[in-house]
């Protein structure tokens, strides 16, 4: 073993290379992703490589800034110690404050935390501006500062807004031409600072003086509108002028006006039929007074270019008019039923690269564009024509017969249309719609039309947290689909799919998905902000809605679907350390387990009603999902205990004695019953299938321990019979392969990873896959279009299988919450030779990388600076308590004596 981390402690080897991070992301320039293929730079342990979690530089938006806009008055803290000599450990921390009138504040905190640590000042005010750095101690006396880092509150009061809701006197139909409402107004000598705080009932996009306010898309995003809206702040002092300006704000129909609430199996209405804006614009001057604007009924408006939108069918822009026409219609006041105003924390809809198509196929009257990965966003074109021309672009995931496959996309045209001002060289690209595609159909161009184009991929600008390859290529690509799935899902909520008339937040999808989307990205507000939709829209009974937020006017009691109301909670705090996260939705958490029970009844198994099962079986009827192989009652019943269980945990990190014993002895008898019910002495479970084991086994429900051995036993045996194929569906395949390594079978979940037999992961992938598909087979063997309705090529639930890579290939498991402690245990099969993960933890970059060359295992490690380790190689070798440091490791092995490996439940 090799430590490059020797020497005696000394004040300057401790840094802190980045400014503290807030718990809420910077609403004006957040970070943007990395590609999906660009791990960190290093695996040293330091902040500074990894991708940062503060706030971004500006970004192309001329009014963006670094500053970190925050909704509550004392915000949590968090930073990294990027280096430290061996051994060192933080016994304490200071942090300095400076105010903007020269005032500085320190504050000292004993201990060694350092994520999400409590506001140690007095609450800041609406509007409040701070500077704040940190330095930590420890063997060697005090460490330099950190860089400095700028908070501002937002506006925190209702109270603070003077503004008023507002929508054009003529109100336009859903279908009608977006309109623009706006207003000038003049900025005198001496503009110190100018923030922007806005929202609509739809989707708007800001202006000032003609310039984009930020590179913000779908603001302020979906929430249950009647209860909760979004705002978003801007620091807009770069775009004015001294002397006469303007605001204009575009509006869409979005989600508040489009059809993805009025479909008649959704809402079947909108959530309202008038458009409206909420901005407050609020000049400060260099004297300390203070100028608002905001909207009211002397605003102006104007229908704009854009003729038609909607998230499903697309855009229509007639380029022949005026981009920014006179504002000469009235404005009224709106009086909507509208929620509680609550700043955006998580990450805003962002453009996240570009692609170029890989193929252009030329025909006389269209052109088709292969991007060459299915992607989410829209396609921006250049084009030269006469005026009065219509370009039409439509959009599909996949050719059938190389032609645009379009009934996959059931109702949703995904077409956008534009005529042609004939100015030369003119950008077409809409704005308020977005599509799923990997080919764009483009047609009515005139023969000679000069063309550009490339795809613009949207998501929100989550921050990349892992990477993942391997020596097998195929489930290198796997992972990168998973990753692509993600990123096109995760679009203001977690959506179940981006091309269809459906794109809704299925809260079962996101319960299987949840641990391999906190492993990727950093989706803490991004889920948390979710999370606060899910308890407001949840039924006064505790039912949780299918989806969130609640399009659906009845709702049924589902197994594995409402259950995210515990597991997401719970997934959030082990992977970030947030026990905010699990007192804030406690409430919603319990109403949830409350309410099975009391379906339950004395004998605490959950028996009958609606139930959706382990959903798309592929050994289930194409025509009907639910037909699975397991029994819907053991999974229910499954399901009962695993979320009672976990909110026993959520009710002890709470410090809730009580309630946690009460629960752990709920969860027991559930245990206890489950297997009276449907265990028999010889390990069967009842059904008989992959998942009914995996369930049980995964989340350990079989307490005799011979039992459940034989019950792992049966397992292996139906994966062995059935080809090592897949014979599971969105409830079992998460914890299938877990359940295997935990029963002593990685070598049978290997086999089940890398088979390429349909029904299996690589079947996909091997089929030219780019993402992850809603059904096993969305894509026959021929290369046909599978015949069902339900048909989507972009669905993330079956990439979950990414969790088990990182936990069993790379080897990397958090054993205590945020990464403070983690156990590192590769193991080795399939024939790799090799693989390579990063995860950027809390603390800081996990770098694992091991090669296998003729029996010789060599292993590079990372640990950052306040993580502890406990290492297992393949021989056998089991060494605890490593810190931060790089090390190596070699030892020899044999695979056909490599001992069996157990994990944590996932």
């Amino acid at each position: 073993m090799n430590s490059d981390t020797a020497g005696p402690a000394a004040r300057a080897d401790v840094r802190i290379d980045e400014p503290i991070r807030f718990e809420q992301s910077a609403a004006s320039a957040p970070s943007v992703p990395s590609a999906p293929s660009a791990p960190p730079a290093s695996s040293a342990p330091s902040a500074s490589s990894a991708p940062s979690a503060s706030p971004a530089s500006p970004s192309q938006a001329g009014g963006e800034s670094a500053v970190t806009f925050v909704g509550s008055s004392s915000p949590r803290l968090s930073w990294r110690v990027a280096s430290a000599p061996a051994g060192w450990r933080q016994r304490g921390s200071e942090i300095e404050m400076r105010l903007p009138d020269g005032r500085v504040q320190q504050r000292s905190i004993d201990g060694a935390g350092q994520i999400l640590v409590d506001w140690p000042f007095a609450p800041l005010e609406s509007r409040a501006r701070a500077e704040l750095r940190v330095r930590v101690e420890g063997d060697g006396g005090w460490s330099d500062w950190s860089p400095f880092a700028s908070v501002e509150v937002s506006l925190v009061h209702e109270q603070d807004w003077q503004a008023r809701w507002v929508t054009p006197a003529s109100a336009a139909d859903a279908g009608g031409p977006a309109p623009i409402i706006g207003t000038r107004f003049d900025v005198r000598p001496g503009l110190t600072r100018a923030r922007l705080h806005l929202t609509a009932l739809g989707i708007v996009s800001p202006r000032l003086n003609g310039e984009s306010v930020s590179g913000d898309h779908f603001v302020p995003g979906w929430t249950t509108y009647d209860r909760l809206i979004r705002f978003r702040s801007y620091d807009v002092t770069a775009l004015l002028h001294e002397g006469d300006n303007e605001f204009r704000g575009l509006l869409g129909n979005g989600w508040y006006r489009g059809r993805i609430a009025s479909l008649p199996i959704h809402r079947g209405q909108v959530y309202g039929d008038r458009l409206g804006l909420l901005a407050q614009l609020e000049l400060d001057y260099a004297d300390g007074s203070r100028v608002t604007i905001g909207t009211d009924e002397s605003w102006r408006t104007a229908d704009s270019r854009i003729l038609a939108n909607d998230f499903y069918d697309g855009q229509t822009t007639d380029l022949r008019m005026p981009e920014a026409p006179p504002l000469d219609g009235p404005a009224e006041r709106l009086d909507a039923n509208v929620g509680r105003l609550s700043l955006a924390t998580a990450p805003p809809v962002r453009e996240l690269e570009t692609l170029a198509p890989s193929t252009l196929i030329r025909r006389p009257s269209v052109i088709i564009a292969d991007f060459g990965r299915n992607l989410v966003g829209w396609v921006r074109l250049r084009v030269t024509a006469p005026a009065g021309t219509t370009v039409t672009v439509r959009h599909a995931e996949v050719l059938d017969g190389g032609e645009l496959a379009m009934r996959p996309l059931r109702s949703a045209e995904a077409t956008d249309r534009y005529v042609l001002a004939g100015t030369g060289d003119e950008r077409l690209e809409p704005s308020f719609t977005y599509h799923g595609f990997r080919y764009a159909e483009i047609s009515g161009l005139p023969p000679g039309a000069d063309i550009e184009l490339e795809a613009v991929v949207l998501g929100s600008a989550l921050t990349r947290t892992a990477w993942f390859s391997c020596s097998d290529p195929a489930l290198t690509q796997l992972h990168e689909n998973v990753v692509n799935s993600m990123v096109g899902n995760f679009l203001d909520i977690p959506t179940d799919c981006p091309q269809r008339d459906e794109r809704l937040g299925w809260t079962g999808d996101i319960q299987v998905f949840a641990p391999t989307a906190a492993t990727l990205f950093d989706v803490s507000a991004f889920l948390g902000g979710w999370l606060e939709s899910l308890a407001l829209d949840q039924l006064p009974d505790g039912t949780v809605p299918a989806v969130v937020p609640r399009v659906f006017p009845a709702e049924a009691t589902l197994a594995g679907w409402g259950d995210a109301a515990v597991v997401v909670p719970w997934t959030l705090y082990q992977r970030y350390g947030d026990r905010e996260v699990l007192r804030r939705q406690y409430s919603s958490m319990v109403s949830w387990v409350e309410r099975v029970r009391s379906l339950a009844g004395p004998n605490l198994l959950w028996r009958g009603g609606q139930q959706l099962g382990d959903w798309l079986d592929p050994l289930a009827p194409p025509d009907d999902p639910a037909a699975a192989q397991a029994d819907p009652d053991v999974v229910a019943s499954a399901y009962f205990f695993h979320s009672v269980d976990l909110l026993a945990r959520c009710a002890g990190a709470l410090g809730r004695a009580e309630e946690a014993l009460h629960y752990a002895r709920l969860a027991e008898r559930i245990r206890s019953a489950f297997s009276a019910a449907y265990v028999s002495e010889d390990g069967r479970v009842t059904s008989d299938c992959q998942t009914v084991y995996a369930l049980a086994l995964a989340w350990e429900m079989i307490a005799d321990g011979a039992v459940r051995f034989r019950a792992g036993e049966r397992l292996a045996e139906l994966v062995e019979s059935q080809g090592f194929t897949v014979a599971t569906g969105f409830l079992g395949t998460p914890v299938v392969l877990h359940a295997l390594t935990l029963a002593g079978h990685t070598d049978d979940a290997y086999r089940m990873l890398t088979t390429r037999a349909f029904p299996s992961w690589l079947y996909a992938v091997d089929l030219g896959a780019t993402t992850i598909w809603e059904r096993w087979d969305s894509l026959l063997a021929d290369g046909t279009v599978n015949p069902g309705e339900m048909t989507s090529f972009n669905h993330y639930a079956f990439g979950a299988v990414a969790n088990w890579m990182h936990r069993t290939i790379a080897g990397v498991t958090s054993l205590t919450p945020a990464c403070r402690t983690i156990r590192v245990a590769p193991a080795l099969g399939a024939g790799l030779t090799s693989a390579d993960a990063h995860y950027d933890s809390p603390y800081g970059t996990i770098a694992v990388a091991w090669t296998l060359t003729d029996g010789r295992f060599d292993l590079e490690l990372t640990i950052p600076v306040g993580v502890t380790a406990r290492l297992e190689l393949p021989d056998g070798t089991a060494i605890a308590g490593i810190e931060h440091g790089r090390y190596s490791y070699a030892v020899d092995v044999r695979l056909a004596t490599s001992p069996a490996m157990r994990l944590p439940s996932p």
